[in-house]
Parts: structure tokens; sequence; C-alpha cells
């Protein structure tokens, strides 16, 4: 196998750190990264998570060459906004809460990487993310990261096993404290000390009201309503919520009222209790599982029991999966214990120990 790696550089630590330990492991590296956003929002620039601005762009540029390997810029800013910035648009007009990480990292980031691989002569592709991956009666898994507060396994369950094949993550062993260290160590003091941050690097600031306003979504007032359709009061339009929000309604009701239910329809957003938002099942589209026949012929069965997550933050919980209409893109789980805030557009994402299986959009 060629000891040539493409790195993916973002300018943050966790790509600057990965590539350190793959030069001091022998490999030769060629640094990417991507162009597919621009910000102008000053905000942006101090945090770690600086893929939204030119200056992150040039400091992962910078790091390459004090690493001593060399780097490319890819512009990718038309196929960015083609397909991860519309849909982002789309699904939040649709009531939805998408998760664009998820799309970035299958739809953009992997088929870029790969293509590039190829043009530099590169067997492999590294990335900082905090993942692991495992070989398991003849497929490929990804496996959670040992970080389990640092774990991004959920925004790469879209991952083929030919991208698993091809990828490398250094920082699967680590945890962040490490992580910092290990920049300290390197001399990387500014860097090792650099914030964390947990925007979507599109859109500065969590303005999530004045981003889709610049692309052109008219967002208006509409009503509050309680589950059986009486009229509460106003809100600001309904794409400034998101299932199981209960800060920022503007409504004083005398008792905390939850976000329950989007009509983007009828512009409206349904309030009610905290014990409404629990449910056992939760059902998925645009699924895809690793090794679906393997799996019923081990469960002898369509039903089979699993761990899932249902957001990004949220613990794996003991579910069981039917996977009887898996053919057609869709999942059914139905939890041991309910799970509270399932909203749809985020991903949910199925494990066996710590193996990711597969995953889908929640509908």
């Amino acid at each position: 196998m060629s000891s040539r790696i493409l790195m993916a550089m973002s300018g943050g630590i966790d790509s600057a750190v990965s590539a350190m330990l793959l030069l001091e492991q022998g490999y030769e590296l060629i640094g990417v990264t991507f162009r597919t956003f621009d910000s102008i929002r000053e905000s942006c620039l101090a945090k770690e998570k600086g893929c939204c601005s030119i200056d992150s762009i040039m400091e992962a540029k910078r790091l390459a060459e004090t690493l001593g390997f060399e780097h490319h810029i890819l512009d990718f800013r038309q196929t960015f906004r083609e397909h991860v910035i519309a849909n982002f648009v789309d699904e939040y007009s649709h009531g939805r809460t998408p998760n664009p990480c998820v799309l970035c990292n299958s739809h953009i980031k992997w088929g870029a990487l790969l293509r590039a691989a190829d043009e530099f002569g590169c067997e492999r592709i590294a990335t900082g993310h905090y993942a692991r991956i495992a070989e398991y009666e003849g497929h490929y898994y990804l496996r959670n990261a040992v970080d389990t507060h640092k774990d991004q396994t959920y925004f790469l369950w879209m991952l083929t096993e030919e991208n698993l094949r091809r990828t490398i993550f250094p920082l699967g062993g680590l945890t962040k404290p490490e992580v910092r260290q290990i920049a300290f160590n390197h001399g990387f003091e500014a860097l090792s000390k650099k914030t964390e941050s947990q925007e979507i690097c599109f859109v500065p600031d969590n303005d999530y009201r004045g981003f889709l306003q610049e692309q052109g979504v008219c967002i208006a007032g509409g009503n509050y309503v309680d589950a059986a359709g009486k009229i509460l009061g106003q809100h600001t339009g309904f794409c400034n919520y998101t299932i199981g929000q209960r800060k920022g309604l503007g409504i004083a009701l005398g008792a905390p009222k939850y976000v329950t239910h989007i009509n983007a329809e009828k512009n409206e957003v349904t309030l009610g209790e905290n014990d409404e938002l629990f449910t056992h099942e939760v059902k998925a589209t645009e699924a895809r599982l690793r090794d679906t026949e393997g799996l019923q012929k081990h469960f002898g069965t369509t039903d089979i029991p699993v761990t899932a997550r249902i957001r990004y933050k949220s613990p794996a919980v003991p579910a069981r999966m039917d996977i009887t209409d898996i053919g057609t893109g869709k999942l059914r789980l139905c939890f041991e214990k309910p799970v509270w805030g399932v909203t749809p557009g985020q991903s949910l994402v199925v494990y066996q120990d710590d193996r990711l299986i597969g995953g889908g959009i929640i509908a």
C-alpha cells in the first residue's frame, strides 16, 4: 500500500494534529482544503471550526507549509451550494431540522477527497474526525472514538465501505485533551488553546433566521397552537423553531411549554407539555445498513437488537430494529424506553456494540 496520504486540512487543531501523527509514522502527506462557503463575519475567525472563512483556509495552508508538505485549495463552492446549502434551506422551509454535516461528509467531502487522492497518487485519505474503523466478518465498519464526548460517528453514517477502506482517522484513539497536548508539544501553543464552536460552518453566530432570509426564504409570523388547534399566540415564523425547543418562544403561558410539532404548510407551531415529546417508535427514510444479509442470517429475523442515537449529543440506547422495508430505504425502531424530542430531518444512527451498522433520516 502506498505511503502517500491525502490529508484534509481545515485550519483547526484536529486536522493539524492528525497530520503531525501521520508524519511521525513516516507517511508522505499532501494537504488539501475545501473552499465551500465564504463568510465575512469576523465572529467565526477565532473559533476552531473555521471552515467558514478564507482566513482558516490560509491557516491550513500555513500549517501544511510549517509541517513540511505541499498543500492545495479545492474550490467546491458551487457544488456545496447546490447540494448542502440547498438541502438545508429546503428542509427548514418544510419544517424539518436538517443535519448538513451528514450530507456534506457523504456527498461532498469523501467524494471530492477520493477523487483528489486518485489525482495525487494517494492510496488513502485522512481527516481529523474522532472515529475509528474496524473490519468485521469481511465488512468495514465505523467504531466509536475512544473520547465519547467527541465521537463523530453520528455525522459519518452515510460513508460507504469503499470510503472506509481508504480512510484513516488518526484521532480515533485519543481524547481531546491529549490532542491539545500534542499540538502544544509540537510548538503550536496558540492552536492548542483555540476555542471550539458547535455552529454550522456556513451559519455564523447560529443566526438561522438571518441566513435563511439571505437565501431568499420568506419568514412570516404565524400562530402558536395547542394539540387541539386552539390559538395560543403568535410566533415569528416556523423556520425559527425546532422540536423540543422551550427557550426563546416569546410567549408566556403560565407554565413551561415545548415545541411538539411544526406545520410548515399552515405556518403553525404546536406547543405542549414535556411528556408529549416522548415516543417509543421512530421511523427513518433514506436508510442504509451495513451487511443486511448478514444481520438477517445471524438473527434469523428482521427484528434486530441494536442501540441507536436520535441526535448527536444523545447516547446510544437499546432498541429493536425492524428492517422489513430496508429495500425501499425505510427503517423502524422501537426503543426499550421512550426517547425524547425526536426531530424530523435529524439522523437516526444505529449501532451494535461500538460498531455503526447503519442509519437513516428521521421521518
